[in-house]
C-alpha cells in the first residue's frame, strides 16, 4: 500500500482521490479551503452520482484524509496532480495556474518521489519540469474524467496510458495503477502527453464531421441519424465512433486540446490545416439551436422560449463552458424571455444569476412558444409530453439530439425540429 497524495480536488481530484483510497492511503490536497472543509465533510464539491458516499466511505476507513498545507506531501510516494486545467473563453488552457500550483508543493517532496500529471497540459511539461526538479521523477497519465460517469471511468479503464522515464518510476506506477485492474499501456512521457491532446482532437473532428454531413443532410433530404447509422456499421469505423448528429462539442475539454495542439503547430512554424478547421466547424454549429428557434418565432412578438437542461452534460451540476447557458444568453440578448429548468441547478450562483429558472420543467413550458432540448437528462424523455405541449402557446420542438422524439411524435399539432434531418 502506497502513500498517494492528490493535489487539486475539483472533479478530477475528488473522483481519484475517492477511488484510490479503496486501495492506498491518500491524503487530497488543495489550497481551496472552502473545498477541503467540504470534502472533509463527505461533500464532494459538485455533483457526481456516488462520489460524496465513496468519500465518506474512505473517510470512515482512515485511508483518506484531507489537507490545504503542502507539507502534507512530505511522505508521498507518490503526488499525483490532478487540477481540472482553467480554460478561457477562447478554449486557452490556462497551464500556468496549475503549475504555479504544483511549484507550491514540489519543495515538500522527499528525492525520488513521483510525480504523475493527470491535468491536461501542453506536451513538454514532463520534460521541463525533470530540468527544473532533478531530484524527483516526473510521468503522465491522461485524465479519463467523464462527467456523470467519473466513478466507473476511474474503476473500469479499458487501458491506462503511463508515460514514465525510469524504471523506479514505472514500478512504483506499476504498483499503484495494479489494482484497478486495466491494462497499462506504457510510454514515453512526452507520448502520454500527445494522447490526450490527439485523443480529444480526434473525438472532436468527429462531433464536427458528422455535424456538417448533418448540415448538408438537411439540404437534400436525407437523415443524418440513418447516414451515421451506415457508417458505424462499416467494421473500420464501428459501433461506438463518436458520429451522433447533434449538438456541438461544449465544455471546453476537446475544444482545449484541439487548441492546444493548434498552437503547437504555430510554435513550431508548422502549418496545420485539419486541426485548427475543428474549432472552426464547431463554433459554427454551436449557433444551430439559435438559428432554428430565431427562424421558427420569426414575427411572434414578445417569444419565450423554455430550455431543459443547463449543466455542461446530464448527472453533474457544473455549469462551467455549458452550451446551455450559451444559448439562454443568446435568447436573452436578442429580446427573447427564458424560463430555464435543469433537475440538479435550482438556484443560480453568482456568475449565472441573468439565467431565469423556473421551478419545474412544466413551469418553464407553461406559455412558452418553443423549448428546447440542452443537457440530455434521461428524466426527460419520460415527462408527459403531450400535456406539456398543450400548455404553451406554440408546440415548438427543438431537440438537436433527438432525446425525446418519440414522445413529442404523439402531441398533435407539435413542430419537431433537430439536426441533421430537413
Amino acid at each position: 500500500m502506497l502513500n498517494v497524495t492528490i493535489l487539486g480536488l475539483w472533479h478530477l481530484g475528488s473522483v481519484t482521490a475517492a477511488g484510490l483510497a479503496r486501495h492506498h492511503r491518500v491524503t487530497g490536497l488543495d489550497f481551496d479551503e472552502t473545498v477541503i472543509a467540504g470534502l472533509r465533510a463527505g461533500r464532494a464539491p459538485l455533483h457526481e452520482p456516488g462520489l460524496d458516499a465513496l468519500l465518506a466511505a474512505g473517510l470512515a476507513a482512515g485511508r483518506l484524509v484531507f489537507s490545504g498545507d503542502a507539507a502534507a506531501a512530505a511522505n508521498a510516494d507518490v503526488l499525483w496532480v490532478c487540477y481540472d486545467t482553467p480554460v478561457d473563453a477562447d478554449d486557452r488552457s490556462d497551464s500556468d495556474w496549475v503549475l504555479a500550483r504544483v511549484a507550491r508543493v514540489l519543495p515538500a517532496l522527499r528525492p525520488g518521489t513521483v510525480v504523475l500529471l493527470s491535468s491536461q497540459l501542453p506536451v513538454g511539461t514532463c520534460a521541463r519540469l525533470a530540468q527544473q526538479h532533478s531530484s524527483l521523477q516526473f510521468a503522465c497519465s491522461p485524465e479519463n474524467l467523464r462527467l456523470g460517469k467519473a466513478l466507473e471511468a476511474f474503476e473500469q479503464p479499458a487501458r491506462i496510458i503511463v508515460g514514465a522515464s525510469s524504471a523506479a518510476a514505472r514500478a512504483t506506477l506499476e504498483k499503484m495503477l495494479a489494482p484497478l485492474g486495466a491494462p497499462l499501456v506504457w510510454m514515453r512521457p512526452e507520448s502520454a502527453e500527445m494522447v490526450k491532446h490527439a485523443l480529444n482532437s480526434f473525438l472532436a473532428l468527429s462531433v464536427a464531421y458528422i455535424n456538417e454531413i448533418a448540415a448538408l443532410s438537411e439540404t437534400v433530404g436525407a437523415d443524418a441519424q440513418e447516414v451515421a447509422t451506415g457508417l458505424k456499421s462499416d467494421p473500420r469505423i464501428g459501433t461506438r465512433a463518436y458520429l451522433g448528429p447533434g449538438g456541438p462539442f461544449a465544455g471546453g475539454t476537446l475544444a482545449r486540446d484541439v487548441v492546444t495542439l493548434s498552437q503547437l503547430g504555430q510554435t513550431k512554424n508548422l502549418p496545420l490545416a485539419l486541426i485548427p478547421a475543428i474549432k472552426e466547424s464547431n463554433d459554427r454549429h454551436r449557433g444551430w439551436a439559435f438559428r432554428k428557434i430565431s427562424a421558427a418565432l420569426k414575427g411572434v412578438p414578445a417569444p419565450v422560449v423554455a430550455v431543459l437542461g443547463l449543466a455542461y452534460t446530464p448527472n453533474t451540476s457544473t455549469l462551467r463552458r455549458s452550451a446551455a447557458v450559451e444559448l439562454c444568453r443568446q435568447l436573452l440578448g436578442a429580446g427573447m424571455k427564458v424560463q430555464a429548468y435543469d433537475p440538479l441547478v435550482r438556484t443560480a450562483d453568482a456568475e449565472h444569476r441573468d439565467i431565469p429558472l423556473a421551478a419545474t420543467a412544466a413551469d418553464a413550458l407553461r406559455g412558452a412558444h418553443a423549448v428546447v432540448l440542452c443537457t440530455e437528462w434521461p428524466e426527460f424523455r419520460d415527462y408527459p409530453w403531450p400535456a406539456l405541449l398543450a400548455t404553451m402557446a406554440r408546440p415548438v420542438v427543438v431537440d438537436a439530439n433527438r432525446l425525446v422524439e418519440k414522445a413529442v411524435a404523439a402531441a398533435p399539432g407539435a413542430v419537431y425540429l433537430t439536426v441533421g434531418r430537413p
